[in-house]
Order: structure tokens, then C-alpha cells, then sequence
């Protein structure tokens, strides 16, 4: 028969309860000593090569893929559906295309921020300049960024030229007899330039404020241009809107896979971070 023992239960050396203090007074009921948990969520030093961010999956991403994805692919296919049958939003997209043409020098500017020869210059000199200081650092595949860049900016006429062609639509009020506006080409050229450039400099921005201006900027040089063309009467409201879609889809793609830590280039770190007790793990 075992011991039968009127007093308390007592605590045998080497044991610890479940929902007792730490050794060390930590308060902590899951642990038996003062340390802090492996992974603190508040402790998480920030990337200091610039990383895009938290990798997913993070809380809420199946809504912001739908948004940045989902949902700019759900439009441009039903701006694209109207075009293709000549639908009742063709109707509404030349009253609001009536009532915004007014050619000016002013528009007619805007709408040249979205061309080839001042768009992709500028992302050429963002591509340098990212690649020169990835390398700088000694950061490994210090090219890749910059070549993703390149190729989603070559994907622009791959696609937009053959939707131009599919759906042949009519010009606008200033370019009645022209064909194949549908979807803008120099809106999805400064699109993908301008937001593409936006996506490689961004890690480089320490600050909240720099990079908060730069997204700013960004959108409004994109929404000038898209005035621009549609003031000038070179294309309809909704080719510029498609367009739009269209580039959100392809830039949020570059940003999935900038944000991927083995897609993003890290500074090779040899010797491991101050304080690390094995660097080569």
C-alpha cells in the first residue's frame, strides 16, 4: 500500500509545477527560469538591409492579397468584358470622358510623365543606384531585385500590346480615328516605372516619413498621368483605370516576391550579429 500522508503535497527536487513561478522570481507561470521567451514578439530587431517587412503569412493576409490581387484582376477583367461587348459602362466612361477633356500645356505634361523615354529612364537610374549599394554592402545577389524590376517592366508590352489589339477600341474625342487605346500603355508604363522604382527604394528609407513621401509621391505621379492623358483626350477614363488594375496585380506580385527573405538580398553576415552564441547557425 503507499504512503498515505495527511499534510500538503510537496514539491520533490528537480520538479516544477505548471502554474508556479519561474526559479528565478520571473513571474512567469510557463517557464522554470528567468529567461525571456525564444522568439519576443516585441524584441524582433528590424532588418538592417532594408527587408520589405514581415514575410507572410501575417494576421489578415488572405484580405490584403484579395485586395491587392483579387480584386484589381476582378475589375480589369470586367472593364475588359464591357470593352470587348460594348456594354452600358462604355456609355457612362464618354460622359465622364466629355466632361474632363480640356487640353492644356499643363495635361499635356502630365501625360508625358508616362512615356518611355522619361518613365524607364528613371527606374534605370533607381536600378543603378539599388544595385550599386546591395553590392557596395557586399550583399548577396545584389542583382536580383533590379532584375525582377527589369523583367516585370519588359512584361508591360507583352501584355498590353495583344489586349490593345483583342479588344480595338475606338479612340477618344481628341484621337477619334485611332484604334487599340484599351488599356492605356503610358499609364501601365508609368505604373509599373514609377511603382517599381517606389519598391526597391523603399528598404532603403530609415524613415517612416521618407518612405511614407515616397509611396505619396508615387501615386501622385501616377494619377497625374492618368489625368493628364484623360484631360488631353487621348484615352478614355476607363483605359486608364484598367491600366491601373492591371499594374496593381503586376506590382504586387514584384512585392510578394521582394518580400521573400531568400528574394530579397540580405548582407552576408559571416561572423553572425553582436551577441549570438553560434553565428553559423
Amino acid at each position: 500500500m503507499g504512503d498515505i500522508r495527511t499534510g500538503p503535497p510537496q514539491l520533490r527536487p528537480g520538479r516544477a509545477l505548471a502554474h508556479t513561478n519561474g526559479a528565478s522570481g520571473s513571474g512567469s507561470p510557463h517557464r522554470s527560469d528567468s529567461r525571456p521567451p525564444q522568439t519576443p514578439r516585441g524584441g524582433r530587431p528590424s532588418d538592417p538591409d532594408g527587408h520589405l517587412g514581415t514575410t507572410p503569412p501575417v494576421p489578415g493576409w488572405p484580405t490584403s492579397l484579395f485586395l491587392l490581387l483579387g480584386l484589381p484582376a476582378l475589375l480589369f477583367a470586367l472593364s475588359t468584358w464591357q470593352v470587348v461587348i460594348d456594354g452600358p459602362l462604355l456609355a457612362a466612361d464618354a460622359r465622364v470622358s466629355r466632361a474632363l477633356v480640356h487640353p492644356d500645356r499643363f495635361s499635356g505634361l502630365l501625360a508625358d510623365l508616362g512615356s518611355v523615354q522619361v518613365a524607364v529612364p528613371v527606374l534605370a537610374v533607381v536600378l543603378v543606384y539599388v544595385a550599386v549599394r546591395a553590392r557596395g554592402i557586399g550583399t548577396d545577389r545584389w542583382w536580383l531585385p533590379a532584375t525582377a524590376a527589369v523583367l516585370l517592366m519588359a512584361l508591360v508590352p507583352v501584355l498590353v500590346i495583344p489586349l490593345k489589339e483583342l479588344t480595338d477600341r475606338p479612340g477618344a474625342p481628341v484621337v477619334p480615328l485611332a484604334t487599340g487605346l484599351y488599356p492605356s500603355g503610358h499609364t501601365a508604363t508609368a505604373a509599373v516605372a514609377y511603382g517599381a522604382a517606389t519598391l526597391l527604394l523603399f528598404p532603403w528609407l530609415r524613415s517612416a516619413y521618407a518612405r511614407r513621401e515616397l509611396v505619396i509621391g508615387c501615386a501622385v505621379v501616377n494619377a497625374g498621368v492618368g489625368l493628364g492623358l484623360v484631360r488631353q483626350g487621348y484615352h478614355w477614363p476607363l483605359d486608364v483605370v484598367a491600366s491601373w488594375c492591371l499594374c496593381a496585380v503586376l506590382l504586387t506580385s514584384l512585392w510578394l516576391f521582394l518580400a521573400k527573405p531568400r528574394a530579397w538580398p540580405r548582407a552576408d553576415r559571416t561572423v553572425g550579429r553582436r551577441g549570438d552564441r553560434n553565428p553559423s547557425a
